[in-house]
């Protein structure tokens, strides 16, 4: 089968970060053909004068819909398209000019209906989005879960970079109404009706994430909120690891208490973990500030995760609370 290829990203009031995008596309050294279908997802800043600078040299086409969220909007675009194998992404990641080259490469040794590829921080990026990209990619942090093939559990992939077949998307009809969450539940659903996924570790993308302090918090903790959901509806998926941040935050609680009481010995090993994950930040960024600000950014992601993890277990688990009734937020019923 010749693969023909669509590009679907949502976007709500991110015409700045289309720009970006577009021009990544713009610098691809790739001659195979595609289409990218942007989906603007009810903004009230459009992207429109934005792609009208790029229509006359990419394929581009450009939908408009109400605020539905990005798994609707996802689903909408791939609809749309004319190609029979999809790549999702997030409007704020820049691609290397051999994306596309690599990601066919793969396909055509190796054919496979879903696949995911690895973030990393461009040169540009700002010294907390380099910490960040760390803090969310490292095997001291996530286990490599988001983005390495060696894992401490089986590799899910992302729609900040996610390949979907034309197949596989019929199949499942795409994206669930939970935000976020959407990701892991349609890879689920894809294992279950026996459709396989795989890493391309040569299909990078440079993930900005538009985020401060504050922002990433409340990201981390949604993805914690999520989880025990996830769980619920698909019980075989549940493990240990999910819990790492929850019981990491708990102990490191308990440490400074004790450390406060005159027992410092389970803060000695926070302390060391803290030593390591700032010796592995300096090795791989050669950057003392954003060393630094990767212990921060730990600290905030571990918490966020833990502390919604937590809660809604509580809630689901412990007090039987209907989760689209408790936690309206994360779903989308338009």
């Amino acid at each position: 089968m010749k693969l023909t290829y669509s590009f679907i990203i949502p976007v709500y009031n991110r015409p700045d970060e289309i720009d970006e995008l577009l021009a990544s596309f713009f610098n691809f050294s790739s001659k195979i053909p595609f289409e990218i279908v942007i989906v603007e997802d009810g903004s009230t800043q459009a992207s429109d004068k934005v792609i009208e600078n790029y229509k006359n040299s990419l394929n581009i086409m450009y939908l408009t819909k109400p605020n539905s969220g990005p798994g609707d909007s996802r689903n909408y675009g791939m609809k749309k398209a004319s190609g029979n194998y999809f790549i999702i992404l997030d409007s704020d990641v820049i691609l290397p000019k051999d994306y596309l080259d690599e990601v066919a490469a793969f396909l055509q040794q190796d054919y496979i209906d879903c696949f995911g590829g690895p973030d990393a921080a461009d040169a540009s990026f700002s010294d907390i989005q380099k910490a960040i990209n760390y803090s969310m990619t490292s095997f001291l942090t996530t286990g490599g879960i988001r983005g390495k093939k060696k894992a401490v559990k089986k590799f899910e992939p992302r729609s900040f970079n996610m390949g979907l077949s034309k197949k596989a998307f019929q199949a499942t009809s795409g994206f669930g109404k939970i935000h976020p969450g959407e990701d892991p539940d349609l890879v689920i659903r894809l294992e279950k009706l026996g459709f396989k996924t795989a890493f391309i570790e040569g299909a990078k993308v440079y993930h900005k994430r538009r985020i401060s302090w504050e922002k990433f918090y409340t990201q981390v903790k949604k993805f914690g909120m999520v989880r025990p959901i996830l769980n619920s509806w698909h019980p075989h998926t549940k493990s240990i690891a999910f819990w790492f941040p929850t019981m990491f935050s708990l102990g490191l609680l308990s440490a400074v208490i004790l450390l406060l009481l005159g027992f410092p010995y389970l803060m000695y090993f926070y302390s060391f973990y803290f030593l390591l994950l700032f010796l592995d930040a300096f090795l791989k960024t050669k950057n003392f500030k954003i060393s630094i600000l990767v212990l921060w950014a730990v600290l905030i992601q571990f918490f966020g995760y833990g502390i919604g993890f937590l809660t809604t277990t509580f809630y689901i688990s412990v007090l039987g609370e209907n989760p689209r009734k408790t936690f309206p937020k994360l779903f989308f019923d338009a």
